[in-house]
Parts: C-alpha cells; structure tokens; sequence
C-alpha cells in the first residue's frame, strides 16, 4: 500500500469545479483504503481553517488508513533549509513544512494541487536538492490527477 502525504489543497479541490474530477477518486482510494493518508498535524490546523464541509472530509477516511504525523524540530528545521537555500520565499513556510514531513516520513508520494510552491518543476528540483544535500531521500511531488491516472 503507497503511503501518500495530502496536503490542504488536496481536500479543498474536492470541492472545487477544477479539481474534483481527479480528488475525488483519489480521496476515495484512500477511503477503501487502496492508498495509506499520511496526515500531518499541520495539515489539521489548516483544515481548521477552512470550511466545515473541507475540514469534515477527513471524517470519511477510516482511521486504520490514516497515518498522523506531528511536526518535529526535525522537520523545522528542514523545511528552514528550504527557505535557507530559496527554493521559495519566507512567505511559503507552511510549504515547506509540508515537503519537509512527506520527506522525513518517507512517504512514497506528495499529493498537492498547489502549483505556485509545491507541484513545480523548479520548485521540485530545489527542495530535491536540498533533501540530497543533507542525505534525505528523493520526494516524488505529483497532483492527484498524476497519481490516479
């Protein structure tokens, strides 16, 4: 079973016209559980943010095919290698963290629909070589679209 990291916008694009072709069949894989939600505590205090029918749909995942992961000092300190190395301004921290959880929880995947800091290919590129650089592993970084198809 892949262990695939989720981001925020992976369950708002559930909702939205644009993306919900793709999210949903891809949320569902994690419901049956075909795919292993690696969920981060960080992604649950977005969601908290967000509307109740985005933040409720991690209800409908059974808990025995969510992973939780807390963010570390580890994993802050990673995601300040990225902002050290400027794949991305200071402004897209919580970007970082993202990619700095999927990467130290060896996640075998990173689903995200932001392509402004996440799924990009320079920005891929930069935060790949920052995880060389300090001998973490390779993060694959696709959109659900990329995944499911």
């Amino acid at each position: 079973m892949e262990r695939i990291y989720v981001d925020t916008s992976v369950f708002g694009g559930y909702f939205e016209v644009e993306f919900e072709e793709w999210s949903k069949p891809f949320i569902h894989k994690f419901i049956i559980g075909e795919y292993k939600l690696l969920y981060s505590q960080l992604t649950e205090i977005e969601l908290m943010k967000a509307p109740n029918y985005v933040g409720n749909l991690i209800k409908l995942i059974p808990d025995n095919h969510i992973e939780f992961l807390a963010v570390t000092d580890k994993v802050v300190n990673l995601a300040d290698n990225y902002l050290a190395e400027k794949v991305v301004g200071k402004t897209s921290i919580a970007d970082c963290r993202h990619i700095a959880l999927a990467t130290l929880n060896n996640s075998d995947l990173l689903a995200s629909w932001n392509f402004r800091h996440i799924v990009n290919v320079s920005r891929i590129r930069g935060y790949n070589s920052v995880n060389y650089k300090y001998g973490h592993k390779i993060l694959e970084i696709r959109t659900p679209r990329e995944i499911i198809s």
